[in-house]
Order: C-alpha cells, then structure tokens, then sequence
C-alpha cells in the first residue's frame, strides 16, 4: 500500500505540475501564447520536446514500475540486460536524436533576414531604457523610447546594438532571444500574426536597474501602424492649457532640453529620450511606472528613488506647482 501511494501521489504531482504550466502559459510574456511566426515556431518545439521527453520518461518509469509491481517469474540476465539497452539506450538515443535533428533545422529559417523592402526598425539598449528608431516607406526615421509599434502579418526587420553594456532584446510572445554586445549590431526577423500589447524585456543581467528595462510591443493593423506613423512624425503639439503652457516654458528653463528633444520646439538634446509624444506612451522609465501625471510628477521629482543609476537629474528642490505643470505639459504630448 505504501508504494501504491506513493505512486498515487506522484501521479497527481505530475497533473498538478501541468495544470501549473497550462494555467502559466497565456499572457503578454509568455511564450507559449505566440502572437508571432517565430515565437509559433519556437512553441512548437517546446512542445514536441516536451513530448519528446515524456516518452523517454515513461519508458524509463514503465521499466521501474514493472519490475517493481508486475508478479512474474525471475528473468534471465540477458532479457534484462536488453530490456536496459532497449528502454536505457535506444529509445533516448532515437529520441532525443530526432528531436536535436529537427530543433537544429529550424535555426536557418529562425535566422533568415526579413525580405527587401521589409519594416525596418532600429533597436540601441542604454542604461536602462530603450532607444526605438522606426522608418516609415519614405526612410524617415522618427525616435520613440521603450515601444515598438508593428503592423500584423508584416515581416520586420530589426537592427540591434548597445552603446555601453551587453543587454538582450526579448519579446518571449513574438520570437526569440538576441544579445547586444558593444561594437555588434545583429539582426532579429519578427512577423507578428495577433495584434495586442505584449511585453518585451532585457534578458540579460545589465546592472543596477535591469530589472526595469523592459519594453511595450504594440501589433496593430497595417493601417492602424500606417496612421500612428504619419502622426508620429509630425511635430510636437501645442499646449492647450495654461498649466501645460507653463510646462512648456519651465521644460525649456530648466534645462531639460539639454538631454530631451521635443520635435516642434527649441529642445533638441540627445542623451535622453525623445519626448516628442511621450504622452501616448504605455509607460513611464522603461516600464518603471504606468503613464500618467502623477507618475511623470514622481519620475521628474526624484528618478533615482524610482529606477536606481538612472542617468537623470533629480528635480525635487522645484515647488510643487511647478513639477504640476511639467507633469501636466509632457502628458498633453500625444
């Protein structure tokens, strides 16, 4: 009775430990919920890998089982020695050989750039954000931060570097892993099939603030990108209200232009993020905060708090009316 529970037990081990893993395996960072050909591909040998080594599993448990419960009379030595060799050696082998064959045929299409004329995107990591260069068909280049906006069933092609340390672009949903390294740039061929939100990441430890180094994902319809595009490379716009019009002038006076560029207006910095539209965007500090007033206010007040080694000036000596309306004029930057 006791190794029958204990092989009760293990069995529902084993259902638990799937439930687990079926219940994991949805949402915008997984990827085994695929919104991407290459992220499909890469799921899909998951799973045959998984079957593949439930088979190499049961066979090596159904021998244990066997000859620990079955009654039977006492075999020779060599029947057992080709019950080991067989479920020991030559399933395993036959096995895990097949799955290495197929696994390794797929890297040739995994690699394969995108086809001319595709999307082309360029992705630079920093310390600890994201620099996005999007081209629309014309080769204008319009600089957002930590989002990549993709049209569905369009293949892209993605430029990648980094400018101080190693980082690894990661989109589990959409396809698979490439590392960064200084002086390199590589290349990564993304198609996403589902348009959605999903959740991109550095996979690489990168020092003090890697773990808020992540990135949005956003697939839409080609037309959706087509007019997102056409409004991203236009100018800043105007502010509207008085607290925001205040924000544009304390934005300039404070020297935040030094970093920041704002297209439209004097700002024209470089070493930050561009600002131009950051009021669209679906976070604040590279995933650090959610978008909003009150967390623009936080993140000009005092980043350091909020993202340790960011490369930003705390703000927090201004009075509050005047981190209001910073906040209010970069919110109102759609």
């Amino acid at each position: 009775m006791e190794r029958g529970g204990e092989v009760t037990r293990g069995a529902l081990g084993t259902a638990s430990a799937a439930l687990v893993l079926a219940v994991g395996c949805r949402g915008p960072q997984s990827a085994l919920d695929p919104g991407g050909r290459e992220a499909a591909q890469l799921a899909d040998l998951f799973w045959l890998m998984t079957w593949g080594s439930a088979v190499v599993w049961l066979a090596s448990v159904g021998l244990a089982v066997y000859a620990a419960y079955v009654p039977r009379a006492p075999i020779s030595t060599d029947a057992a020695n080709r019950l080991v060799v067989v479920f020991g050696a030559v399933i395993p082998t036959l096995v895990l050989g097949a799955l290495l064959v197929h696994g390794l045929g797929m890297i040739p299409g995994l690699l394969a750039p995108a086809p001319r004329g595709a999307l082309e995107i360029e992705v630079v990591g920093e310390q600890w954000w994201w620099r996005v260069r999007h081209r629309d068909a014309d080769g204008r280049i319009v600089e957002s931060a930590n989002e990549l906006r993709l049209p569905a069933g369009v293949p892209v092609q993605l430029s990648l570097e980094t400018r101080d340390v190693i980082h690894a672009f990661w989109i589990p949903a959409l396809g698979g892993k490439v590392d960064m390294i200084p002086g390199r740039r590589t290349q990564l061929r993304l198609e996403p099939t589902r348009p959605g939100v999903y959740r991109g990441v550095c996979a690489e430890y990168c020092g003090t603030s890697h773990t808020w180094m992540a990135f949005a994902a956003i697939v839409e319809t080609q037309r959706d990108h087509e007019a997102w595009l056409a409004h991203e490379l236009g100018d800043a716009l105007e502010p509207t209200t008085a607290i925001a019009r205040r924000g544009a002038s304390l934005f300039l006076e404070n020297g935040c232009s030094a970093c920041h560029a704002i297209r439209g207006t004097a700002a024209d910095g470089t070493v930050g993020p561009d600002l131009t539209h950051v009021g669209s965007r679906h976070t604040i500090g590279a995933g650090r905060l959610d978008r909003g007033p009150e967390a623009l206010r936080r993140w000009i007040a005092d980043p350091e708090r909020l993202k340790s080694g960011v490369h930003m000036p705390a703000f927090e000596m201004l009075p509050g009316d005047e981190l209001d309306a910073l906040a209010a004029y970069l919110e109102s930057l759609r």
